[in-house]
């Protein structure tokens, strides 16, 4: 399997110098600076590539080409917005590239309450805590009929909590809005002066919207981009929900088993496939994530490589990349899959990432660690054959 990273382009601290020095061979990218909703050119795509294969590099996979709001509730100008990123897959297929990452999931990338929780050895991983999280919807977002939403034993943690102070408050809505969004593309910046307010006003985009329509306007989205993606050879690979389940009354569609057969079999094109993100569905306690591999490898365009440990309460934090279940899931890759790029995911914080500013879940020195960990795991795999 091919080694990749994401990187976040020339302004990322981690250099594509040290990349290589690690390793690495294809870099997982996007054109960041391109305001969401317009059309990647081919004159800024080559220079992105030009600029990677200048380090030694190959542009392996665009992660996130993102899909806007508009498409994923079929807001008016839906088919603008699709045209929009049609002409961008022919932009990417005609410079070479291929592979394409994105994700059907409303308003939010993916959530985490807590970006360093500590663990014994000094480290620190994200972490999501339920109560916290229900806190954030039901005191903070106040959304309208939030409490139901929850267990009572999510509520009575909650509860249990007590009124939050004005920072703690801050830090929940930096964590679930900001910090794990403003770097994807996404709906949300650094600079945004009422985050909360924001992403009251997205929610109204989707009333009315549940589940069996988000899959229709999803199914419309992959039928109207394929022909495109048969012309130019463009594999597009949809990332699983993060965590894989319904988050503030939102729908979720890429959560378990029978999502994942049910959007294969709705538009069934080869070049319709599967980011197999082993962390984002084993955050979820329903889905065997080895059982999955096996059901989905040989529909896999590219892998995510981390996993997730769910607690007795619920909660959920990134684990090793030494997990059993992820040394089965690559065991897998490795039989029926084993072209497949893959990159490791969500590392922890150590030897002083945390004072360099990485973006949320994207250390150096974590990230390292857990690529030397998934290669010697490979390396022994193949030894085996």
């Amino acid at each position: 399997m091919e080694k990749t990273w994401r990187w976040f382009g020339p302004k990322d601290p981690i250099t594509l110098d040290m990349l290589r020095q690690i390793g690495v061979e294809g870099i997982v990218t996007a054109l960041h600076d391109v305001p969401l909703g317009q059309v990647w050119t081919r004159e800024a795509i080559r220079e992105m590539k030009r600029y990677i294969e200048s380090h030694g590099l190959r542009w392996s996979v665009v992660e996130s080409l993102p899909v806007t709001e508009t498409i994923k509730y079929g807001g008016p100008d839906r088919d603008e917005q699709i045209e929009v990123y049609k002409e961008s897959l022919r932009n990417l297929g005609s410079e070479g590239i291929h592979t394409i990452c994105y994700n059907f999931m409303p308003i939010l990338d993916w959530a985490r309450t807590d970006l360093t929780y500590p663990n014994p050895d000094g480290t620190s991983n994200l972490y999501f805590n339920n109560a916290e999280f229900a806190y954030f919807d039901i005191n903070i977002l106040k959304r309208e009929g939030a409490r139901a939403d929850y267990s009572a034993e999510v509520i009575e943690r909650m509860d249990a909590m007590g009124e939050l102070s004005a920072d703690e408050e801050k830090r929940l809505i930096e964590n679930i809005i900001i910090k794990t969004q403003g770097f994807v593309s996404g709906n949300f910046s650094e600079s945004d002066f009422d985050p909360v307010g924001k992403f009251r006003s997205l929610l109204k985009l989707y009333e009315g919207i549940d589940k069996d329509q988000l899959r229709a306007n999803m199914k419309y989205f992959l039928e109207a981009i394929m022909p495109v993606c048969d012309e130019y050879g463009m594999n597009m690979c949809v990332h699983p929900d993060d965590p894989p389940r319904p988050v503030l009354g939102l729908p979720r569609i890429v959560t378990c088993d029978e999502d994942i057969r049910w959007f294969l079999d709705a538009v069934p094109n080869r070049h319709n496939g599967l980011t197999f993100c082993a962390g984002s569905l084993s955050a979820g306690a329903h889905n065997d994530v080895c059982t999955l591999a096996e059901k989905y490898a040989d529909r896999t365009h590219f892998a995510h490589f981390r996993i997730c440990r769910v607690l007795p309460d619920g909660d959920f934090k990134e684990s090793s990349h030494l997990d059993p279940r992820l040394i089965g899931v690559i065991r897998t890759f490795s039989r029926i899959n084993p072209d497949v790029p893959m990159r490791v995911d969500h590392a922890p914080l150590m030897l002083g990432d945390e004072k360099m500013g990485y973006n949320a879940g994207y250390s150096f020195h974590g990230r390292m660690l857990a690529l030397g960990m998934v290669s010697g795991i490979m390396a022994t795999i193949d030894t085996e054959k």
